[in-house]
C-alpha cells in the first residue's frame, strides 16, 4: 500500500521574489520545505501535548488512589498546600526553573513529575512518528518503528499510552491497577477498534471487531487462568485481578497475538527487574517478593505498539518459519 503524501490534491504557488532566499525556485522543491515544516510543526505540538496529558496524569496518579477528585481543590503543593499558579504547572519547563523546588516552602518536588511527564512526551511523538513521516515526507518511520497508515490510530495509540502511565505508577507506588485504566480499557478496546481496523491489523471492520473481542476473551481468561494456578502451587495470591483485566484490555485494543507477545516480553522484563533486585539484596533467590506487575505489562505492550509484529517475524524466520 501506498500511503500519498500531504502535497496531493493541493496547489502552491510560488512565493514572492523576496521569499527566493527562503524556498526554492521549483515548485517541487517549495512544496517538499512545506511538508517538512508541516512535520516538525505538528512534531513540537504531539510533543508538548504528551506532556501536557501527562502533566494532568500527575495530577491523577496522586488523587485517585486518594479518592479525591482531580478538579478540585486546584493544584497545590502536597507539603505546604500553597496553591500552584498556572505558570508554575507548564509541564517540564517549570520544574527546571523552579530547580525541583516549591516556590513557597521551598521543600523538593519529587523528579517523578517530570519523568512522567517526559514519558508522554515522547510516547506521543513516537506514536506520531508511526504515521507522519509517510504522510508527509513518503519516508519510513525512523528507528524501525512499524507504520501506521491510517491518521486516527494515532489519537488511538495515545489515549493507551495515557491509560497504561497512569495504571502502570498507580500500580508502582499503591500495588492496584484502577478499574479507570482496566475495566475502561476493555470497554474502549473494542469499538475503537472497529472504528479503526488497523489497530488489530485489519482493513475490514467485521474481523477486527472478532480479533477485539478474541483478544479480550485471551488476555482475560487466559491470565485469569495462569493466576489461578500460580496461586494453587505457590499457596498464595500471585498475581493481582487488576493484572487480568489489564491483560483483558490489551487483547481488545490489539488482539490475541499482542496478548501472547505481551505476556512473553513482560515475563522476560520481570524476570530481568527480578535478577537486579537480588543482586542489590532488596529478594531472596527462592523467596517469593511483592513486584507490581502492571509496569511490566505496560512495557510489553509498548514494546507490541512500536515494533511487535517485526520482533515476531524475525523470531521465527530464525527459526526456519515465516509469518
Amino acid at each position: 500500500m501506498t500511503i500519498r503524501g500531504a502535497n496531493l490534491g493541493k496547489v502552491y504557488h510560488k512565493p514572492d521574489s523576496w521569499h527566493n532566499t527562503l524556498y526554492a525556485d521549483t515548485e517541487k522543491g517549495y512544496t517538499i520545505r512545506m511538508d517538512l515544516y508541516y512535520f516538525c510543526v505538528f512534531a513540537v505540538f504531539a510533543f508538548g501535548f504528551g506532556c501536557c496529558i501527562a502533566s494532568f496524569l500527575n495530577v491523577c496518579i496522586w488523587w485517585l488512589p486518594r479518592d479525591e477528585s482531580v478538579v478540585r481543590p486546584p493544584s497545590h503543593c502536597p507539603k505546604c498546600n500553597a496553591p500552584i499558579r498556572w505558570y508554575q504547572n507548564i509541564p517540564v519547563l517549570s520544574w527546571l526553573a523552579l530547580r525541583g523546588r516549591c516556590a513557597n516552602c521551598h521543600e523538593p518536588i519529587s523528579v517523578r513529575y517530570t519523568v512522567v511527564e517526559l514519558l508522554g512526551g515522547f510516547l506521543f511523538l513516537l506514536a506520531y512518528f508511526q504515521w507522519a513521516p509517510a504522510f508527509f515526507l513518503g519516508q519510513r518511520p525512523p528507528i524501525g518503528l512499524l507504520p501506521i497508515a491510517c491518521m486516527w490510530a494515532v489519537p488511538v495509540y495515545w489515549l493507551v499510552f495515557s491509560g497504561l502511565i497512569l495504571g502502570s505508577f498507580i500500580d508502582l507506588e499503591h500495588f492496584y491497577l484502577p478499574d479507570r485504566v482496566t475495566i475502561g480499557g476493555m470497554l474502549l478496546g473494542v469499538p475503537l477498534s472497529f472504528g479503526v481496523p488497523e489497530l488489530q491489523g485489519e482493513t475490514e471492520r467485521l474481523t477486527a471487531l472478532y480479533w477485539s473481542l478474541g483478544g479480550l476473551a485471551a488476555g482475560f481468561f487466559g491470565l485469569w487462568a495462569l493466576s489461578w494456578l500460580a496461586t494453587k502451587v505457590f499457596k498464595k495470591e500471585a498475581m493481582g485481578f487488576g493484572d487480568v483485566k489489564l491483560l483483558g484490555a490489551i487483547g481488545a485494543f490489539f488482539g490475541p497475538a499482542a496478548v501472547l507477545f505481551t505476556v512473553v516480553v513482560s515475563s522476560f522484563i520481570g524476570a530481568l527487574a527480578g535478577g537486579v533486585l537480588i543482586l542489590r539484596g532488596k529478594a531472596k533467590l527462592g523467596g517469593l517478593t511483592a513486584v507490581p506487575y502492571g509496569p511490566f505489562l505496560a512495557l510489553g505492550t509498548v514494546t507490541w505498539m512500536f515494533w511487535g509484529p517485526r520482533i515476531v517475524n524475525w523470531y521465527l524466520h530464525m527459526h526456519v518459519f515465516t509469518l
